[in-house]
């Protein structure tokens, strides 16, 4: 499922209009963006939690000269998943 596809089944399964549908979409994913560039962890029950994981900085590859090159420091979001999904995707 795309973010398309989650806006037109909210939509249909609360008869809303497909612009309030995707407003109420955009909300959530903006306040999940900012909560994770605060450094919160959003957790939904029966789903899973994202936190931002930091990386240190590491020594890479180019993949076309082989040459050594430093990877700097990064903090990403990682996802994980809830052990209700983890039993029902399993099934």
């Amino acid at each position: 499922m795309n973010k398309s596809e989650l806006i037109e089944q909210l939509a249909v399964t609360k008869d809303i209009s497909i612009k309030r549908a995707e407003e109420v979409v955009n909300l959530v994913f903006a306040s999940m963006t900012e909560a994770l560039t605060e450094g919160d962890r959003i957790e939904i029950r029966g789903l899973g939690s994202f936190v931002i994981k930091d990386y240190g900085s590491y020594t890479g590859r180019n993949p076309k000269t082989g040459e050594p090159i430093t990877v700097g420091q990064k903090k990403l979001p990682f996802f994980k998943v809830g052990k209700e999904l983890k039993e029902r995707v399993l099934k």
